[in-house]
């Protein structure tokens, strides 16, 4: 018999980001509208609602509007700044050249999207779930699939709390609880821990090409009122340095908001992980980045005020996998519906989380409960979402065989055709492998040098660590599992150099060398900040990410 108590639900939704917020409000708004009864709970593993949510962020607001309709007239709304200018430049080393928008398809451009922080549109839906009486349990960490005795998930674990890292059972000790809804949504976000086991479970990924993945790093820097460079509004998307096509893919992006009567700049690189060079390390590659003249110009003058990063799925139509199983539902950047060309995936979480509730909730009106909701999947394709991903499918795998710059070139016809006449002159590519079985041996290539960070425009990992405001509790079980230490001395350290201290953006992982002793692999389980980036990129796939005790992790203010 189990420890543990249970609290049942129609609805149990995994994640308080975009996807599982807005699956929440358009299950109650449709009961309410029918005046029915309907419980629904969310579970958000960081402190707060919004803690653990990073993005860019340009919004497309489409499924905003959607689910709250006038949202972008209200006083309170979370986002405020309209795309103003809409920039594209390629970079060299010392110099940069503007890309011709002109020549872009209409829904690459920005216009009409909104810039901010999705940490804070999260905290506002959050608000919104509230008043229509959704239960949002933040701080709570779920652990665990429940499964019925016909293999149907029922549900997850959540609030396991107070045990120490040898197991043990300390003073504080929760045994968690049973959370049980005819419906579960998984809207975890890149690389879910619990999304992981469910997809191993009924195969989701049969059927797919493996997921792709980017690791996206960010900083908001403040800047004065009279900064000659600001511009409210202001989107500026660059490629071609400084990772270089021999070694990986990267991009970067640089948005200007106002908020609260502040200016502010957010800018960001994302790396895209199925890079080849081991000795790539994609925290320095966003430092060297900054120092850029079509970068610095911006930040001159201002001050950092925080810092993150997070694993962005990017692997398109090819890679999103079977979306519904018995007693639940994939939803969001659990399944991966990012459009990697447009760098947007929200609106399309948002729109997804929606379809879901909506299915649900006529399955529950219909008498269902544990069963699948085949009906969601054809939703999805029938909606805008698939279109959105449809036009820009072959644009990753371009770019992972020809390059950043030559992808882009080749997939730009591809996508203007998919948008003009519904297809294009290319066949589907497929992505030929997952990200980790890119890495090569690390004697192919030479070491990267970096330049020590100048404490102005770039800093040291732990300085810009301490900026994510990052707590794990004292003495609890280290959520980051290696498998075979033995494996990850002779392959990990020995054959790659040991890339887990370079992939890593907060100094989690570092091979000890002391005199007269094997180096010795130690893990600051402290220091890490959720990306899931060690997860995705072990050459061996010898770490697997578990979450830790609910509220553990970072605590982003507006990211």
């Amino acid at each position: 018999m189990s420890e543990r108590e249970s609290m049942e639900f129609d609805l149990v939704i995994v994640g308080g980001g975009p996807a599982g917020l807005s699956a929440a409000i358009r299950a109650k708004q449709l009961a309410n509208e029918a005046g029915e009864e309907l419980e629904v709970v969310v579970l958000e593993k960081g402190g707060e609602i919004g803690a653990h949510i990073l993005s860019g962020l340009v919004l497309d607001p489409v499924a905003m509007d959607e689910l709250i309709p006038g949202w972008r007239t209200r006083d309170d709304r979370p986002i405020k700044t309209e795309v103003s200018a809409d920039k594209y430049k390629l970079l060299g080393s010392h110099g940069s050249m503007p890309m011709p928008t002109f020549a872009f398809p209409p829904f690459m451009h920005n216009h009409g999207c909104y810039i901010g922080s999705l940490a804070n549109v999260c905290r506002w839906l959050g608000e919104r779930a509230e008043e229509l009486e959704v239960q949002v349990f933040p701080g709570f960490a779920a652990s665990e699939v429940v499964y019925g005795e016909n293999g149907e998930v029922r549900g997850v674990v959540a609030g396991v709390m107070g045990i120490a890292e040898d197991g043990s059972h300390k003073g504080d000790y929760e045994p968690g609880m049973e959370l049980l809804g005819k419906y579960t949504f998984f809207a975890e976000g890149a690389r879910g821990s619990l999304t992981k086991t469910v997809k191993a479970k009924y195969d989701l990924e049969a059927n797919c090409d493996p997921q792709k993945y980017g690791i996206g790093l960010k900083e908001v820097w403040k800047v004065p009122a009279d900064h000659p460079e600001f511009s409210a509004g202001y989107t500026q998307h660059t490629f071609g340095w400084p990772v270089k096509d021999a070694d990986g893919n990267g991009g970067g992006f640089l948005y200007h908001f106002s908020e609260g009567g502040e200016n502010y700049v957010s800018v960001g690189y994302v790396v895209h992980l199925n890079y080849k060079n081991p000795h790539l390390a994609p925290y320095e590659e966003f430092q060297r980045y900054k120092h850029h003249d079509d970068i610095s110009k911006f930040l001159k003058g201002g001050k950092r005020e925080a810092y993150g990063a997070r694993a962005i799925t990017s692997g398109g139509i090819q890679s999103i996998p079977k979306l519904s199983f018995p007693g639940g539902a994939l939803i969001g950047c659990s399944a991966g519906f990012v459009n990697l060309p447009r760098i947007k995936g929200t609106h399309n979480a948002i729109k997804t989380g929606m379809l879901a509730a909506e299915q649900a909730v006529e399955a529950i009106r219909a008498g269902r409960s544990y069963d699948e909701l085949d009906s969601y999947e054809q939703a999805v394709k029938d909606s805008w979402v698939w279109t959105d991903l449809a036009r820009v499918r072959n644009v990753k795998p371009l770019m992972s065989r020809f390059g950043t710059l030559a992808g882009a070139v080749l997939g730009m016809p591809d996508m203007w055709l998919r948008y003009l006449v519904g297809f294009g002159y290319i066949p589907q590519l497929k992505h030929g492998k997952a990200d980790h079985k890119y890495l090569k041996p690390a004697d192919q290539f030479k070491p990267i040098e970096y330049e020590k960070p100048d404490g102005v425009l770039s800093f040291d990992k732990l300085t810009n660590v301490s900026f994510t405001n990052t707590y794990h509790a004292e003495d609890q079980p280290i959520h980051l599992k290696v498998a075979d230490l033995d494996l990850q001395k002779l392959s990990e350290l020995d054959v790659f150099a040991g890339p887990s201290a370079r992939y890593c953006p907060a100094g989690v992982y570092e091979w000890v060398e002391e005199e007269g002793k094997a180096p010795r692999f130690q893990i600051n389980s402290q220091n890490c900040i959720h990306c899931k980036t060690c997860d995705i990129k072990d050459p061996n796939q010898n770490i697997n990410w578990e979450t830790p005790e609910g509220g553990g992790g970072p605590a982003y203010p507006n990211m």
